[in-house]
């Protein structure tokens, strides 16, 4: 059921505090809440609700945590921890009166994920209205744009053949211990000695060996396998529950290191792709894909995302830019003029190719043109800030609509970053003129 609305009394209360009372009402935080349109997103959310049911949570208060955890970098554990203790979290999140408990679960927050879905590009859209309210973003900033692709990594170690067998055989152990499944014998401790001696085996180039300890492990996962298919034979609850993890598991034993088609990378996270980005620091990344679409200038509260998308299945960047193109038009409501891309979108399919610069390109680059492809290179530092500053650095959601999320909401937290810091800049600037002013002269009495 449709969450109901708080409505604020604006009255007194002898046992509680005012959050207005103890605040600065100046803070930044503050002027932001006061800027989103709530009204607006609780009526685009609205839909995803039925009529009957228990009232769900309000939605200030779950989009308010949802975007305060991607414009501090924070986990849902740690961002809720905040809230108790920091009374303009709970102003922004619509609270009257300052709260010693949290008055939610955790968990909440992943639910609203799941049921938000491709409806998060919201709070990306009105992240973009406020900075253009506030002045931080000019509509003349939306016509040229800067797009460019990056990897959201997951959160998974790196993947060696020894790491993926042991993890199949203890998500395999976990598994058939969690549903009463009586094993003939578990090999966890003979999993973990032979993972860890092919790891070092392995550091120490003594290939013979690491590759003995390599068999140990898929001999001992084929036996788990066929020793849970015997088991769960002719229930087919439980063979509803072991099929995927049995795929995967039988899949991750038969990989080879230097196959070609698709592996399996994570035994967990399935969805897992291996991109080859070209750097000495990391030659290969194990996420997904991500595009990054950045105004070229500098807007005065600076460089914003205006669109953020991921791409599942690892496409070829020039393939990908005629949607993202039209995407981000949708979303901002402002045609593209120019757009701006590196030579990885070669052979494009934009619907206009007249209107897309690459890197390096020499025909029909020329003043205005020339020095806003100079400026390409900007997007770089965004999609830095975005990685370190918030959360696309690393992805601890489910799945692949934990990766769109992840995405969208690691953008918008960095659209509010900036206009956050636009917010506090504004507000020292009017000090200083203030400070500035002439004192007014004394008023002179005339002699009687």
């Amino acid at each position: 059921m449709r969450p109901k609305k708080p409505e604020a009394t604006g009255e007194g209360d002898l046992f509680r505090a005012r959050l207005d009372q103890i605040i600065n009402l100046k803070h930044e935080l503050v002027q932001l809440g006061g800027k989103i349109d709530w009204n607006w997103i609780d009526r685009e959310i609205a839909p995803l609700y039925s009529d009957k049911g228990r009232p769900g949570v309000e939605t200030r208060f779950v989009i308010g945590l949802l975007l305060l955890k991607h414009i501090y970098g924070l986990s849902d554990e740690a961002v809720c921890e905040r809230w108790v203790h920091d009374p303009y979290f709970q102003h922004f999140t619509g609270e009257e009166f300052f709260q010693h408990e949290f008055p939610h679960e955790r968990s909440d927050l992943s639910h609203w994920r799941k049921r938000l879905g491709n409806k998060l590009e919201l709070l990306l859209a009105e992240s973009l209205r406020v900075a253009h309210e506030t002045g931080a973003l000019r509509t003349r900033d939306l016509k040229r744009v800067t797009v460019d692709t990056t990897v959201q990594p997951k959160a998974i170690t790196f993947p060696t053949d020894a790491k993926l067998v042991h993890a199949a055989i203890k998500g395999l152990s976990r598994l058939a211990r969690a549903h009463g499944v009586r094993l003939r014998q578990s090999y966890l401790r003979v999993a973990q000695h032979a993972a860890m001696m092919a790891g070092r085996y392995a550091h120490a180039k003594q290939f013979k060996r690491y590759r003995r300890q390599l068999r140990l492990l898929r001999t001992r996962l084929g036996r788990l396998i066929r020793d849970i298919r015997r088991k769960i034979e002719g229930q087919g609850k439980l063979e509803a529950i072991f099929e995927q993890p049995l795929w995967r598991a039988a899949q991750i034993r038969s990989q080879e290191q230097r196959q070609r088609g698709w592996k399996l990378y994570s035994f967990h996270a399935p969805e897992v792709e291996c991109i080859g980005k070209g750097k000495a620091s990391a030659p290969y990344e194990f996420g997904v894909k991500a595009s990054i679409v950045t105004t070229n200038g500098r807007p005065p509260g600076g460089q914003f995302v205006l669109h953020a998308k991921a791409l599942p299945g690892n496409p070829y960047d020039g393939h990908t830019l005629c949607d993202v193109i039209e995407d981000t038009e949708k979303l901002t409501g402002c045609p593209i003029e120019r757009a701006y891309v590196d030579k990885g979108y070669r052979g494009h399919n934009a619907s206009n190719p007249r209107r897309v610069f690459i890197s390096g390109q020499k025909r029909g680059v020329y003043g205005v043109i020339k020095r806003e492809l100079r400026r390409r290179s900007a997007i770089e530092p965004v999609i830095g800030h975005m990685k370190t500053d918030g959360h696309l650095g690393r992805c601890y959601l489910k799945g692949r609509e934990g990766d769109a999320a992840n995405v969208v909401l690691s953008a918008a937290g960095h659209n509010l970053r900036l206009v956050l810091a636009w917010l506090k800049m504004l507000l020292r600037l009017i000090l200083i003129a203030l400070r500035l002013l002439p004192a007014a002269p004394a008023a002179i009495k005339s002699p009687s």
